[in-house]
């Protein structure tokens, strides 16, 4: 018998059948298409969401050559997927990178409202979240909030296509209507937010069991697999990504290297007093995921393999490799989305810059200098969450199979960086939440410990750290010096 996990990402589906003992069994993929009808705008279909995850289970299932004992899910987190009383779509998606509301974050910011939610929910709000997405339909798209019934997450629109329930777990719904402390939608919250009278469109929060459901005939159907078998919800693919990389205390750190960098770390207590900054995520035991998901990642390396190595990105990566740590390389700001940026720092005018520049610049400095200040926003964002317990990083998503950037990423942090050997971290986490869901608690364990062998670790090297750790000091300097100006950038006074 095996289990088929979902991991259904901004830009690739992923289903992937596993054994009892971990082991992959088949893997299948698909690409999704993000929609940008104006500028600022990142949209989904929610009917193609769902088409490419029954397809990628069906190949998986037709692959595996074993029984299909249950299904769990993950997703990307954050959006707004509206749905009516029937479960159909109204809209397309708006998704997490969307910034389409940031006037709306920015005169929040300005009022202290994102300060004052902060002290509830232990997040900072930004543009791809629900309650500004939401905001921004009460006045741009008011038929469009007439017409829904339920506002979902990614996750939340995959279950409901699977057994016809509505639902949020914890993780979805920590960020932004939740009472982190007391792990319920809050009042004060969607009042700050101008939002009460959308309350009823929460999805109900569901914990345990309650996150479990049968498949119906007719996804059954769609995906080629019996009906009646068990579908579970999982944690959002940030969180269960930490469980894959065996991340579950404060001794170790996560780093997700893919569209977003989101730096995680396990905290035993939330701490609402500090400045608004990232995203709490509450968990049933008690602890809290602390993270840091920045709205430029992986694909700062893509934009720049297109200006300076004809559009290859392992080209990039070895004019990288090519240039040494100096004390006078050029720098860079990797604040490229049209959101601006929402972590290790809220500020939706944020702009990316290089700094250093003259006729003696390389292209080797320049694409060095694009993986240094990634590696940066790394280090930053672990100096503002990580527990001063914290030993090892690990990594996980597609820049994770550089070992180039992977020692630049020790180098730069201090910290040993540790890659586990499977590729599919955020699948098998949520394989993991299953087992842990359904009882087998024991089992879960030594799956997770037959995983922990199988890494590769990358070891921070002492004189590189001071190198990095000069440069670093100047590169936040030239941060705040340039902060000053994306108003300006933006044609705001």
């Amino acid at each position: 018998m095996a289990w088929i996990a979902i991991d259904a990402g901004t830009t690739v589906i992923k289903a992937v059948a596993f054994s009892h003992t971990g082991k992959e069994l088949a893997l299948s993929r698909a690409n999704t298409e993000v929609l940008r009808p104006q500028n600022e705008y990142s949209e989904q279909s929610q009917e193609s969401m769902w088409q490419a995850v029954a397809s990628t289970v069906r190949q998986t299932a037709q692959q595996c050559g074993e029984p299909i004992e249950g299904i769990v899910s993950t997703a990307q987190g954050d959006g707004c997927w509206l749905v009516d009383a029937s479960g159909i779509p109204v809209r397309n998606a708006i998704l997490w990178n969307d910034g389409r509301s940031y006037e709306i974050v920015e005169r929040w910011h300005e009022e202290g409202i994102i300060d004052r939610a902060f002290h509830i929910s232990g997040s900072a709000s930004y543009p791809g979240l629900p309650n500004a997405i939401l905001r921004w339909l009460s006045l741009h798209e008011p038929q469009t909030l007439t017409r829904a019934r339920w506002a979902l997450t990614c996750n939340g629109w995959l279950f409901s296509c699977m057994t016809g329930r509505y639902a949020a777990d914890l993780s979805d719904a920590s960020n932004p209507f939740c009472d982190i402390k007391h792990r319920q939608y809050s009042p004060d919250l969607l009042e700050l937010f101008q939002l009460e009278e959308h309350l009823e469109k929460l999805p109900p929060i569901a914990q345990g069991n309650d996150l479990s459901a049968p498949l119906t005939s007719t996804a059954a159907q769609q995906m080629g697999l019996p009906a009646g078998i068990p579908v579970l919800m999982a944690p959002y693919d940030i969180v269960t990504t930490a469980f894959g990389c065996g991340v579950n205390t404060p001794e170790r750190a996560c780093v997700i290297l893919g569209t977003t960098i989101c730096t995680e770390t396990i905290l035993p207590d939330m701490d609402l007093a500090q400045a608004a900054s990232g995203t709490t995520i509450a968990f049933e035991d008690g602890q809290f995921l602390r993270a840091m998901p920045t709205l430029t990642g992986c694909e700062a390396l893509r934009w720049g393999s297109t200006l300076f190595a004809g559009g290859d990105q392992q080209r990039l990566e070895q004019l990288a490799q090519a240039e040494c740590v100096s004390r006078d390389g050029a720098f860079f700001l990797p604040y490229l989305s049209a959101a601006g940026e929402r972590a290790p720092f809220l500020e939706p005018k944020a702009r990316g810059s290089f700094h250093g520049l003259s006729f003696n610049t390389s292209p080797s400095q320049i694409a060095h200098a694009l993986y240094e200040g990634l590696a940066f926003v790394i280090r930053e964002c672990l100096e503002r969450t990580a527990h001063p317990a914290l030993q090892s990083v690990s990594v996980a998503g597609g820049g994770a199979r550089s070992d180039f950037w992977c020692q630049m990423i020790a180098d730069v942090t201090g910290r040993n960086v540790v890659r586990p050997a499977g590729n599919e971290l955020g699948a098998l986490g949520a394989f993991l939440w299953a087992l842990k869901t359904a009882g087998n608690i024991d089992h879960a364990q030594k799956v997770s410990l037959s995983i922990e062998t199988e890494t590769t670790t990358f070891v921070a090297r002492t004189a590189e750290y001071d190198l990095f750790s000069r440069r670093y000091k100047t590169w936040l300097a030239l941060r705040d010096s340039s902060s000053s100006q994306w108003q300006m950038l933006r044609g705001e006074r």
